[in-house]
């Protein structure tokens, strides 16, 4: 089949892409390659500003390669805003999309009007980037979020591609959750893909009586992600554990140097306010960290998962995540036993090329 993946999400698109080919598949990526980290892709729509005359040449450089997004038998967008414009140039795209391939489907791989009605209806999720049970959360970031969701352009933009797609495909759980109410007959739940062949696993071990723990942070997004707790309660830990405790950071560096800085370390602090694991963590624990990160025991559920489970779960809580990371330290003769369930749990629910199995039986319904 002839296949447009449109948009980037923490290299999804791109993984997906890498087994689908191995399959016999004509695929493109079109995307910005998640901006900073620089994914790989073969159609570059990187927006280089916001000027007027930035905005002129964006919009040139699109209709330059209108004729590059049609004539595909399936298109999936990451998210209903899929290129860096406003919501009614995005409607426009998708029309045209619509009426120049076969199938287009939605992903549900970030954050859009649906889940973030389930946040602020307080009943769908415990916690998330907006509320710990009934406490507002008051991240800024998240706040500016979700009032651009709320907009009436961007709302409709989200219902009418919804509506009008030929399925939705959620990457979490927590998306899963959101859209399921709605759109029950056209959803469905795959998750996140790994490139297992390509990242090697090395079974973790206490290295000169210290656990080296990576933290990965995003200056724009990390209260958005919880990383500044998780930094806050790492840091109390080294105070605590000077002698076996090694800190290394990551920040705002591209996809390539961040895994040569992810693969030296032993255990990664990724997110706290999910229910489920992320790209970077199912990442970390291919190559045999620990991650901690969230996972939930619906997301377990949903997996089908009640053995192997090796993610630290950690929720929005100073205490919960000093606890768990002292924990670690303590049982630190663990380390080479969780490396390997680690690996274990992405190779069974998170290889790409059983993922993009499962990509083809759904677009193919």
């Amino acid at each position: 089949m002839k296949i447009l993946l449109l948009g980037e999400c923490s290299n999804m698109h791109w993984t997906l892409a890498q087994a689908l080919r191995q399959s016999g598949h004509d695929v493109t990526v079109a995307s910005d390659g998640s901006k900073w980290m620089e994914n790989n892709r073969d159609l570059d729509l990187t927006r280089n500003g916001y000027s007027f005359k930035d905005s002129l040449r964006y919009i040139w450089h699109l209709f330059r390669n209108l004729d590059k997004l049609k004539g595909y038998d399936i298109v999936q967008i990451k998210n209903p805003l899929f290129i860096d414009m406003k919501a009614d140039r995005n409607l426009w795209l998708y029309k045209y999309l619509k009426r120049n391939n076969g199938k287009v489907f939605l992903g549900a791989f970030g954050t859009d009007y649906y889940w973030v009605s389930a946040c602020f209806d307080r009943k769908t999720f415990r916690y998330s980037d907006y509320f710990i049970g009934n406490e507002p959360n008051n991240i800024e970031i998240a706040v500016q979020l979700a009032k651009e969701w709320q907009s009436k352009e961007k709302r409709q933009l989200n219902e009418y591609i919804a509506d009008t797609c030929d399925g939705i495909i959620a990457c979490l759980y927590e998306y899963y959750a959101a859209y399921k109410p709605l759109f029950d007959g056209k959803l469905t739940y795959i998750s996140e893909p790994v490139n297992t062949q390509e990242l090697t696993f090395i079974e973790k071990s206490v290295v000169d009586d210290k656990i080296r723990f990576f933290i990965g942070i995003q200056s724009d997004r990390h209260q958005l992600k919880g990383t500044d707790l998780l930094m806050k309660c790492l840091k109390e830990i080294h105070r605590k554990y000077p002698r076996e405790v090694l800190i290394n950071k990551a920040e705002n560096v591209p996809n390539k140097e961040y895994l040569k800085l992810m693969a030296q370390s032993d255990v990664l602090l990724d997110q706290v306010y999910s229910y489920t694991p992320g790209m970077n963590a199912l990442t970390a624990m291919a190559q045999g960290l620990v991650a901690v990160s969230g996972a939930e025991p619906e997301m377990y559920t949903l997996l089908g998962e009640s053995l192997n489970m090796p993610i630290v779960n950690v929720h929005p809580d100073e205490q919960d995540i000093f606890d768990k990371l002292e924990k670690i330290v303590l049982q630190k003769e663990r380390l080479p036993e969780q490396s390997a369930a680690s690996r274990k749990f992405v190779e069974k629910h998170h290889d790409s090329f059983m993922i993009s199995r499962q990509y083809l039986d759904f677009w193919n319904k």
